[in-house]
C-alpha cells in the first residue's frame, strides 16, 4: 500500500490517540530503519528504549524462530521453563529476589502497587503510595494515579485514591510527609525521569529516601522501565548509586522487542502475592521469555556494558559542545539515554523536524527536550553521523 494511502487509512480506521509521523517504516537493520519510499533513517528512538540491540538482531531472531516451532503461549496455569531461566538471570544481579512477569511497564507498576498494598495490610494497615513531581509511571488507572503531569491525567478523574505526589529532590518535604502520615506503604521513584526529558534525580536524595524508607518501614520502589537493562551502562540503573530497592519495575527492552514487563522484588515482600491475588493471562509467555532472555544475555555482558558506558561518555562530550549554542539550555545523559534541552518549545520542535528531514529519528518530549535513545550496540560512526545532523540542524536555526 502506498504511503499516502496507509496514512489516510490510519486516520480512518485507527483511534487517533497518537500524533504519528507520516512515515511508514517497512524494515530495519541494526541502528537503521527504512520507510516505504526507500528513505533511510538512523533510529535513535529504538521503539522508545525497547530495541536495545537495534533491529533484526540475529541472536534474538534465532531465539524467536526456535521458540515459535515449540510453543508460543501456554498460560501461567503451568510451569514455563523459559520463565524460570529468565528469572534466574535477572536475580543473578539481585540475589534473594523473585520475579513476576507481565506484558508492559504500566502492568509492572500496577503489580508493584498491589504488592505494596498487600504488604501494607500486614504492616500497620498501610495503603498510601508516594510518587514524585514530574513522574511518569504508566497510563492504566493505578499507574496514572502515580503519574504527575496534568496532561496525562486530564479527562480521567477520579483517579485511584491513596496516591500522593511530593516535590522531587526535596527531602525535607518528603520527611515532613512521612512524619505526618503513618499509613505510607511505599515510595516510588525513577532514578532518571525519562518521559520528563531525561531529568536526573539527585543521587544524595535517592540515598536519603532509601534510608528514610528503612527507618520508617516503608517500601522503596524504583521504576527502571526505561533506564534499566543496560541502558545506563549498568544492568540496573540504581547500581550507579549503590541502592538496594525493595521492588524494581522493568519493561521496554526486557522482551527483546516482544511485549514484556516484570517486577523484581525482595523475596520477603514478594511472597505477599499469594496464589490468586494477582495474575496475567499472557505475561511471561514462552515467546517473550525466549526473545527477552537472548537480549538480556547480550546486553548484560560485562564487556558490552563497558562499551555502553564508553560510547555514552563520548556521545555526551560531543553533545556538550552544543551548550555554547544560544538555543540550547542544557545537555545531559548517562550511558545511552541522553537529552538536549532547548529554551523554546518552538525551537525544540523545529530541531526535531530538521533531524527527521535529515534522516535521524529522535523523540520530542515535554515540549523543550529532545530525548536520544540509540541502540546499546550503536556504532561510533553512527554517533558521529548523528552529531553532524544535530550540528546541521542547529545551524539552520539561525537561518
Amino acid at each position: 500500500m502506498k504511503n499516502n494511502n496507509i496514512v489516510s487509512e490510519s486516520n480512518r480506521y485507527l483511534i487517533q490517540n497518537y500524533q504519528r509521523y507520516p512515515i511508514k517504516i517497512v524494515k530495519g537493520s541494526g541502528s537503521w530503519v527504512f520507510d516505504s519510499m526507500g528513505r533511510k533513517y538512523l533510529d535513535f528512538t529504538t521503539g522508545i528504549a525497547v530495541n536495545n540491540l537495534g533491529h533484526n538482531n540475529s541472536k534474538i531472531n534465532s531465539s524467536i524462530k526456535k521458540q515459535i516451532k515449540k510453543l508460543v503461549h501456554i498460560s501461567n496455569l503451568f510451569v514455563i521453563e523459559e520463565q524460570v531461566k529468565f528469572a534466574k538471570e535477572l536475580v543473578k544481579f539481585k540475589p534473594g529476589y523473585k520475579v513476576f512477569f507481565c506484558n508492559s511497564g504500566t502492568e509492572a507498576n500496577e503489580a508493584t502497587f498491589k504488592l505494596a498494598r498487600k504488604w501494607g495490610i500486614f504492616n500497620g494497615g498501610r495503603n498510601i503510595i508516594i510518587s514524585a513531581t514530574g513522574a511518569f509511571h504508566g497510563r492504566t488507572f493505578g499507574s496514572l494515579s502515580a503519574t504527575f503531569p496534568k496532561k496525562y491525567r486530564d479527562g480521567f478523574y477520579p483517579l485511584v485514591p491513596g496516591f500522593k505526589s511530593v516535590e522531587l529532590n526535596n527531602i525535607k518535604k518528603l520527611e515532613e510527609t512521612v512524619r505526618k502520615n503513618k499509613k505510607i506503604a511505599a515510595i516510588i521513584l525513577e532514578p532518571i525521569q525519562g518521559e520528563a526529558g531525561v531529568k536526573f534525580v539527585d543521587p544524595q536524595y535517592l540515598k536519603k529516601v532509601e534510608i528514610l524508607c528503612k527507618k520508617n518501614n516503608i517500601l522503596f520502589i524504583l521504576d527502571e522501565i526505561q533506564v534499566g537493562l543496560g541502558r545506563t551502562g549498568k544492568v540496573y540503573c540504581h547500581q550507579h548509586y549503590k541502592l538496594n530497592p525493595d521492588i524494581i519495575s522493568l519493561a521496554k527492552g526486557l522482551g527483546g522487542g516482544i511485549p514484556c514487563g516484570a517486577i523484581v522484588a525482595n523475596s520477603k515482600i514478594a511472597d505477599f502475592l499469594t496464589p490468586g491475588s494477582h495474575g496475567t493471562t499472557m505475561g511471561g509467555n514462552p515467546l517473550a521469555m525466549s526473545a527477552g532472555l537472548s537480549s538480556f544475555k547480550q546486553t548484560t555482558d560485562k564487556k558490552f556494558l563497558k562499551d555502553v558506558s564508553r560510547k555514552g561518555k563520548l556521545f555526551l562530550n560531543e553533545l556538550k559542545k552544543f551548550k555554547k549554542n544560544k538555543f540550547v539550555k542544557d545537555v545531559r545523559g548517562l550511558g545511552l539515554i541522553l537529552a538536549i534541552e532547548f529554551f523554546s518549545s518552538d525551537i525544540a520542535k523545529k530541531f526535531s523536524e530538521l533531524c527527521l528531514q535529515n534522516g535521524l529519528l529522535i523523540i520530542l518530549t515535554e515540549k523543550f527536550n529532545i530525548r536520544i535513545l540509540p541502540p546499546l550496540n550503536v556504532k561510533i560512526s553512527e554517533i558521529s553521523k548523528s552529531i553532524k545532523i544535530f550540528d546541521s540542524a542547529l545551524g539552520k536555526m539561525h537561518e
